[in-house]
């Protein structure tokens, strides 16, 4: 059976999104949080522990995620989720953003399998929280991938999920299925695919190549298209009928739940923006409408925008 579980999305993804994507479209059996973050030495940040607070995250299944080169902050974070009733956790190895990979951590960290050894080592001895692991192929190069393999071969472990790309190149550039397809081949783990997969046909053409993959992962395609998941489990990629009336409903519960969070309509017009950027793939003449929307300097401007956007006007 089929598999789907949502990649995080720094600054997307939070409880707001996920609770209004699953009360509209559904489709993904466990949603992954963006990675915990941290106002000072082992003190978790108001807002990422508000993220997963179960009373906040009732309708869906959620794994919270650490992003660390540090042991003892792994397992401070472990011991940390558990007390709210989570029994895994999952360790991001494939964040690509310098600023990160520079310290060290995500995709930065792929270099130093004795490291990853060390830390994997630690914190499956000194808790027993269920560990699943995202990465890259690399953070320089894709042969990194198979020095790390060998070390995660050692432990027990949830699940590994594999973006075919190295962190240096983002998101641009082609995945590299090729690599992935050797990696498949050294693991003995359950594997997740993960990487643009923004169709139907998309997945059918990675699960044409990887036939035995009945797992992935779905990220920026998921928020381009909140109907892809669902679609995708149908292998049905005929939209609904009422397509946009479930998007604009969808949109104004999204709108209102983060109308409750944010002061001020500056913040609440750049929020929604932001989401757009994604959004707007989905709708013709994308440069055009985007632009609209980006003009909107007041909320009555920016729901004409949306009307307009959503409706073809």
């Amino acid at each position: 059976m089929l598999t789907i579980h949502s990649s995080p999305l720094q600054g997307f993804t939070d409880f707001r999104f996920r609770n209004t994507f699953q009360r509209f479209f559904g489709g993904i059996d466990r949603y992954i949080a963006p990675y915990i973050q941290f106002k000072g030495k082992m003190e978790i940040k108001p807002a990422s522990e508000r993220d997963i607070l179960p009373e906040n995250n009732s309708s869906t299944d959620l794994i919270p995620q650490i992003i660390t080169k540090d042991a003892d902050e792994f397992i401070f974070v472990a011991k940390s989720v558990q007390k709210l009733g989570y029994t895994g956790l999952n360790w991001n190895l494939g964040c690509p953003y310098p600023m990160i990979a520079k310290r060290g951590m995500g995709a930065g960290l792929l270099s130093r399998p004795e490291k990853i050894n060390e830390i994997l080592n630690r914190i499956l001895a000194e808790t027993d929280i269920q560990v699943s692991v995202k990465m890259r192929l690399g953070y320089e190069s894709p042969q990194e991938i198979f020095h790390v393999l060998p070390v995660l071969e050692r432990y027990s472990l949830s699940n590994i999920t594999i973006h075919p790309r190295i962190g240096k190149q983002m998101y641009s550039g082609e995945v590299d299925l090729n690599t992935f397809e050797k990696c498949l081949a050294m693991s003995s783990h359950k594997v997740f695919y993960n990487g643009d997969i923004t169709s139907v046909g998309r997945f059918r053409e990675m699960k044409e190549r990887f036939p035995k993959i009945n797992h992935c992962m779905i990220g920026r395609g998921l928020i381009a298209d909140p109907f892809l998941p669902s679609m995708i489990k149908a292998d049905n990629p005929v939209y609904p009928e009422n397509r946009y009336e479930v998007f604009s409903s969808f949109h104004d519960a999204l709108f209102s739940s983060y109308e409750e969070a944010l002061s001020g309509q500056k913040h609440l017009l750049m929020k929604m923006y932001s989401f757009w950027v994604y959004f707007i793939q989905s709708f013709s003449e994308s440069p055009k409408g985007l632009k609209k929307i980006k003009k909107a300097q007041n909320l009555g401007a920016y729901r004409e925008a949306v009307r307009q956007v959503i409706y073809n006007l």
